[in-house]
């Protein structure tokens, strides 16, 4: 039997009233009374704008010709800076006043002012990097192309790769790293974690013509520096050994924690490279299901011994 209209009366009100009393007893999990956040629904929308114009004519509007692109790139770039500029404001709202309780009302207005300033210019600034982001793209299209014999052009690896898509993010994420606007990058490379199970920190410094083959599981830190012509397989982890602590046991940030992968290196699937002192030198091969926390020289090949079968 289903439960009565005035069960239901009696009980949501009771938990109604629990759940808001525990939020004053755990302000480090919510958001009262301040300004607002970014939104993460807009940081999608902008990144489905963003990819009309890094790819145009593969997204929603594919009847582009030389005629009609002038007109549609702009009005696309309208309504990414009208929608970025308002949400670079609000992570530089929330980032200088921490967790302290700010609403319109009671913010200073020149700061306001200043955030809404500081997010107009660094949109522009961003705005104006896209064709070189572009550029560099194309580099990682045909990285995918050249390294996977399945893959049957650039528009394939466009259409279908979602290693290609979480690079994409990943490369418009870093330069707004690169630029200082906090939350906004991560929360961009979460989204395509949370799509294409692919985790690239906004931070790491990936260059040209790098590919994710199938990509499932890959996770590359924030402190990676990744060379030309690199090519990792699923379920690579590029992470940190340890995390240092200070005296008082809070975590050292800012030092370098994550590998260096230099140039035309090949990392198979479920490869673990560890450390920010840990190099793997340029042209060398990592084999599968191998666990590294030592540089490795150029033009090596690492691998696990052969293991035994054991069929019954």
């Amino acid at each position: 039997m289903p439960l009565s209209i005035q069960a239901r009366e009696k009980t949501l009100p009771e938990i109604t009233h629990k759940i808001v009393e525990s939020c004053a007893k755990l302000p480090k999990i919510q958001h009262l009374g301040h300004c607002s956040l970014p939104a993460y629904h807009v940081i999608h929308e902008i990144l489905d704008d963003l990819f009309e114009i890094i790819y145009p004519g593969f997204g929603h509007r594919n009847n582009l010709h030389p005629g009609n692109i002038t007109y549609y790139v702009g009005e696309v770039l309208d309504r990414i800076y009208d929608k970025l500029s308002v949400q670079i404001s609000r992570s530089f709202c929330k980032t200088y006043h921490q967790d302290a309780i700010c609403g319109q009302s009671q913010c200073d207005p020149k700061k306001l002012y200043d955030f809404e300033v500081k997010g107009q210019t660094l949109t522009l600034e961003f705005l104006a990097k896209i064709p070189q982001i572009r550029e560099t793209l194309q580099t990682d299209a045909e990285a995918a192309y050249v390294g996977d014999p399945a893959c049957r052009g650039h528009s394939e690896a466009v259409f279908c790769y979602p290693g290609l898509r979480a690079v994409t993010v990943y490369r418009v994420a870093h330069e707004l790293h690169t630029l200082g606007v906090p939350l906004i990058p991560r929360m961009m490379t979460e989204w395509a974690h949370q799509v294409t199970g692919i985790d690239i920190h906004p931070g790491a410094v990936i260059s040209d013509h790098f590919f994710i083959d199938h990509g499932t599981g890959v996770v590359i830190g924030e402190t990676c520096e990744i060379g030309r012509w690199v090519k990792l397989y699923q379920g690579v982890t590029l992470g940190a050994l340890s995390f240092p602590t200070d005296e008082s046991g809070n975590l050292v940030r800012g030092t370098k924690r994550h590998p260096t992968i230099q140039d035309h290196v090949v990392i198979y699937a479920n490869a673990t490279i560890l450390g920010g002192d840990t190099v793997i030198g340029s042209h060398a091969v990592i084999g599968s299901n191998v666990w590294i926390i030592q540089s490795v020289e150029p033009n090596s090949t690492v691998m696990m011994e052969k293991p035994k079968l054991r069929i019954k």
